[in-house]
C-alpha cells in the first residue's frame, strides 16, 4: 500500500463508512455498519484537505478544544476538596456528595451518544458554542442552588452539555491533521483533559480554604464562558462534510425522521460490539477507573494518614498526577506516532492497531506497579509523604502515554464514523468511571486501600492483555491477507 494510501482523509459521511485494515469477515457482514464505498483521491487532494489550516492555526484550534476539555473534566472533581463543606451546608453525607460526583460521570458519558452523531450531521463548530453556553449558564445555576436537589439537578445538566468537547476535540484533531500526526497533537489535547481532572482538586482546595464552595462554580462557569467566546472568535468548521447539507429539499417530517436515523445514539452504542472497539473501550475504562479511584479518596485517604488538617493540605497532593499528565504529554503523542511510522516502514503500509503498541510497557507494567506500591504504601504506613506522590507522578505520566494510543486508535480504525467511535468509547469509559468513583469509598473502608489498589492494578493489567492479543491477532491477519494476495 502506497504511502499515499496511508494519509488518505476519512470520508465524514457517517453512511459511508471505510472498514479499516484486517477487518474481520463478521465486521465486513455486520448490519451495523453500512456498506462500504472505496473513495480514490489524488496525493494533491489528500494533501489539500490537511493542508486547509497553517501550522499554527492548528495549533490554536488544538487549544481551543483542549480549553473546552478542561473547562469540562476540572468540573468532574472539582468539589472533591469541598466534600465535607457542602455536605454541611446541605445536612447531608460526604458519600451522598459524592454520588453526586458519579451521576455527573454518568452523564458525561451518555451526553457522548448526543454530541458525536450531531457533529456528524451539523458539524462541530456550532456544537462546540452551544455546548460551551449551555454549560456556562448550567454553571450558575449550580452555584446559586438552593437546595441538594436543585444541586443535583444543575450538576447532571452541566456534564450533559459541557461534555461535548471531550468527543468535538477529538473529531476536530482528526478533521485537521495526518494519521501520522494526530498522536501528538491529541496527547496535547488529552493533555487539557487530565490536567482538569487533576489540578481541579488543588484550585478545589485552594478556593475551598479562603471562600465558599460556591465559588468554585462560579469558576467553573467562568472557564464555561471563556470557551464560548473562543468557540465563536477562534474555532473554525473544520469537518470536511456536514450531512445537514443533504436535508435542504426535504420536508420538516423527513428532515427530523432523517435527523435521528444519522444522529441516533444507539448507532454508537450498536458500534461497541464489534470486538476491536469493545477491547479497546475497555482498556479506556481500566485507566479512567484507576485515575477516578486515585483522586476521588484522597482527601478521606491522604488526611488520616498523614494527619493533615485543611483542604489546601490534600489539595496539594492532586498536583502529582498532574504534573506527571503534563510531563508524559511531551513523550506519549510523539512515541505513538513514532510507532505508527516505524511500522509502516517495516509493514509498508499502516495498520491502525500498531499505534497500540506504543501503550504496552505503560499500561501493562508502569501503571499497575504504581498503583500497587501507592496502595500499600498508605496501608501499611510506608514510604512517608514522597513515595506515594513519586507513585501518584508515575501513574499521570504512564496514563499520558496510553491515553493518546487509544483514543487515536479510536480515530483511525473506521474511516468515517469517528466522532461516533470516539463517542461510544467515552460513553463506556465514564460509564465504567462513575462506577469507580461511587465504590472507592465503600470498597476502601471495607477492604482497605491496599486490596481495592489491588484489584484496580488487576483490572489495568488484565485490559492490557487484551490490548496486547488484538493487536497481535490483528497482525497475524495482516500477513494472512499480504500472503494471500501474493
Amino acid at each position: 500500500m502506497s504511502r499515499q494510501d496511508d494519509e488518505k482523509p476519512e470520508p465524514t459521511d457517517g453512511d459511508r463508512a471505510v472498514l479499516a485494515l484486517t477487518t474481520s469477515n463478521a465486521e465486513k457482514s455486520a448490519t451495523i455498519l453500512p456498506p462500504a464505498e472505496n473513495v480514490e483521491l489524488s496525493r494533491q487532494d489528500t494533501e489539500a484537505i490537511y493542508a486547509r489550516f497553517s501550522p499554527g492555526r492548528k495549533r490554536l484550534i488544538t487549544a481551543v478544544v483542549a480549553c473546552g476539555g478542561i473547562a469540562s473534566t476540572v468540573s468532574s472533581l472539582l468539589l472533591l476538596a469541598a466534600i465535607p463543606e457542602i455536605a454541611a451546608e446541605f445536612d447531608s453525607s460526604g458519600s451522598i456528595i459524592n454520588v453526586s460526583n458519579a451521576i455527573y460521570t454518568v452523564f458525561m458519558g451518555v451526553s457522548t451518544l448526543f454530541w458525536g452523531p450531531m457533529s456528524q450531521v451539523y458539524g462541530r463548530k456550532w456544537p462546540c458554542i452551544i455546548s460551551a453556553a449551555t454549560f456556562f449558564a448550567f454553571s450558575i445555576g449550580t452555584a446559586l442552588s438552593p437546595n441538594l436537589a436543585a444541586f443535583f439537578v444543575f450538576r447532571m445538566l452541566s456534564a450533559f452539555t459541557g461534555t461535548a468537547y471531550l468527543v468535538l476535540g477529538s473529531s476536530c484533531i482528526s478533521d485537521i491533521y495526518k494519521p501520522t500526526e494526530r498522536g501528538t497533537a491529541l496527547a496535547w489535547f488529552l493533555n487539557g483533559t487530565l490536567i482538569g481532572q487533576s489540578f481541579g482538586p488543588f484550585i478545589g482546595g485552594v478556593i475551598v480554604t479562603y471562600r465558599s464552595w460556591r465559588v468554585l462554580f462560579w469558576f467553573q462557569a467562568a472557564l464555561g464562558g471563556i470557551t464560548a467566546v473562543l468557540a465563536v472568535l477562534v474555532l473554525p468548521e473544520t469537518s470536511h462534510r456536514k450531512r445537514s447539507d443533504e436535508l435542504a429539499r426535504l420536508s420538516f417530517g423527513k428532515k427530523v425522521a432523517q435527523v435521528w436515523d444519522w444522529a441516533n445514539p444507539f448507532r454508537v452504542l450498536a458500534l461497541l460490539r464489534i470486538p476491536k472497539l469493545f477491547i479497546a473501550a475497555i482498556a479506556a475504562s481500566s485507566l479512567v477507573w484507576n485515575m477516578q479511584s486515585l483522586l476521588t479518596p484522597i482527601r478521606y485517604v491522604i488526611n488520616p494518614r498523614f494527619h493533615l488538617t485543611s483542604p489546601l493540605q490534600s489539595g496539594l497532593f492532586f498536583l502529582a498526577p498532574g504534573i506527571g499528565f503534563f510531563t508524559g504529554t511531551y513523550f506519549g503523542g510523539r512515541y505513538a506516532d513514532r510507532t505508527v511510522k516505524a511500522w509502516i516502514k517495516r509493514r509498508g503500509k499502516r495498520l491502525p492497531e500498531d499505534r497500540l503498541r506504543s501503550s504496552f510497557v505503560a499500561m501493562g507494567i508502569v501503571s499497575p506497579c504504581a498503583i500497587l506500591i501507592y496502595g500499600w504504601a498508605i496501608e501499611k504506613e510506608k514510604g512517608g509523604i514522597p513515595l506515594p506522590v513519586i507513585c501518584m507522578f508515575v501513574q499521570g505520566f504512564s496514563q499520558t502515554i496510553s491515553f493518546p494510543s487509544i483514543n487515536t486508535y479510536c480515530l483511525d480504525v473506521y474511516k468515517g464514523r469517528s466522532a461516533e467511535v470516539i463517542a461510544g468509547n467515552y460513553f463506556f469509559r465514564y460509564a465504567v468511571a462513575a462506577i469507580g468513583t461511587a465504590a472507592c469509598l465503600p470498597a476502601i473502608e471495607s477492604i482497605g486501600v491496599g486490596w481495592f489498589n489491588t484489584i484496580t492494578a488487576l483490572f489495568v493489567f488484565g485490559a492490557t492483555v487484551a490490548v496486547f492479543f488484538m493487536v497481535m491477532i490483528a497482525s497475524k491477519e495482516d500477513e494472512k491477507s499480504s500472503a494471500e494476495e501474493v
